[in-house]
C-alpha cells in the first residue's frame, strides 16, 4: 500500500470506527455533552440519530470508552433481535444467569434483580443500543418495559439509542407513543461543513503519523466536500482511493484529478461537474438564448 510513500505508521482512512482518530466535530462534541448531561441527571431515554456515515458508531464507542467508573454498561451492536432475544441479550451483558426454558417473566424478573444489585453496589446501568433503527416494533416495547424498572428515586436502567433518521418515523407510530415521551434529551449528527472537513483530512493524516506538507489543498477539500456531502464516511472512502492513485503514479500531492476519479468509482458519492461540462452548458444556454432572441420579433 501506500504507508512507506506517504511516510504514514497506519491507513488513515479506514472505515472502521477506531476512536483514536476521533476528531470532536462540533455536532460530536454537543451530541457528546447531551449524553454526558442525560445521564448524569438519570434520564431513563436517550437518542441520538443521524445520517449514514456521520459518525453515530463512532460516538457510541467513545461513549463506552469514556463512562464514568460509577457506570456498567450493557452494549447491543446488533438490536434486529425479537423481544426474548434482547431479554438474553441484555441479561448475557450484565452477566444475568437464565435457565434453558426461562419465560418472560423469569427474564424480567432475573434482570431487575441484577439491576437491584447493582444499584446497591453504588452503580449505575446504561443500556447502549447501536443501528437502532433495525429494532422491531415487539422489541422497541420491550424496552420499554425495561424503562419502567426502578426505585423510588432513579431509573434503574438507563437507555441510550444510536440510530438513523428511520428511528424517529419508528418513534413517530401511534403504537410507540409511550415510549416516544420517556425520550428526555435527543440529538441529531450534521453533516461537516468545508472549513471542518479540511480540518478532518488533516487531524486524521496528522494521527496516521504524516508529517509532509499539507497534501489535500483547499481546492481538493473542495471537491472532496461537493462529492461527500460532508459525510465523514464519504470523505474517509475518497481520501482513501485518492491516496492510491496518487501512490500508483508516484506523486505526494493529491489533485483534483484524484478525487474526481475516485468518486466515479464510489456509488455513494455526489458527481463532480467539471469545469469544462460547466462551460459547455453555459455555452448551450447562450446559444438558445440567442435562436430566442432571433426568433422573438417573429413571434410577436
Amino acid at each position: 500500500m501506500y504507508l512507506y510513500h506517504f511516510g504514514l505508521r497506519e491507513l488513515p482512512f479506514t472505515l472502521t470506527p477506531n476512536t483514536s482518530y476521533y476528531f470532536g466535530l462540533p455536532s460530536h462534541k454537543q451530541a457528546f455533552e447531551v449524553l454526558s448531561l442525560a445521564l448524569k441527571t438519570g434520564e431513563g431515554f436517550i437518542k441520538v440519530t443521524g445520517e449514514v456515515g456521520t459518525g453515530k458508531t463512532l460516538l457510541c464507542r467513545k461513549l463506552l470508552n469514556e463512562l464514568p467508573d460509577h457506570f456498567e454498561s450493557a452494549y447491543i451492536p446488533n438490536p434486529n433481535l425479537s423481544p426474548q432475544e434482547l431479554r438474553k441479550a441484555v441479561a448475557g451483558e450484565l452477566g444475568v444467569a437464565l435457565t434453558e426454558k426461562a419465560d418472560q417473566q423469569e427474564f424480567t424478573h432475573r434482570i431487575q434483580e441484577r439491576l437491584i444489585d447493582i444499584h446497591r453496589s453504588g452503580k449505575s446501568v446504561v443500556l447502549i443500543i447501536d443501528e437502532a433503527q433495525a429494532l422491531p416494533l415487539e422489541s422497541i416495547e420491550t424496552l420499554r418495559l425495561f424503562g419502567n424498572l426502578e426505585t423510588e428515586s432513579r431509573k434503574l436502567l438507563q437507555v441510550v439509542l444510536f440510530g438513523q433518521p428511520e428511528l424517529d418515523q419508528k418513534l413517530s407510530l401511534p403504537e410507540l407513543r409511550q415510549l416516544k415521551q420517556r425520550i428526555g434529551f435527543s440529538y441529531r449528527l450534521s453533516e461537516m461543513d468545508l472549513d471542518q472537513l479540511q480540518q478532518y483530512v488533516h487531524h486524521r493524516m496528522q494521527v496516521a503519523g504524516y508529517r509532509g506538507p499539507e497534501l489535500f489543498s483547499r481546492k481538493v477539500c473542495r471537491l472532496l466536500f461537493k462529492a461527500s456531502a460532508g459525510t465523514p464516511r464519504l470523505v474517509n472512502l475518497l481520501c482513501h482511493k485518492a491516496l492510491m492513485l496518487a501512490y500508483g503514479e508516484g506523486r505526494l500531492q493529491i489533485t483534483a484529478k484524484d478525487i474526481k476519479l475516485a468518486g466515479s468509482d464510489t456509488e455513494a458519492a455526489q458527481a463532480i461537474s467539471t469545469p469544462l461540462s460547466w462551460w459547455l452548458a453555459c455555452g448551450f444556454i447562450l446559444i438558445l438564448a440567442a435562436v430566442g432572441i432571433y426568433y422573438l420579433p417573429g413571434v410577436l
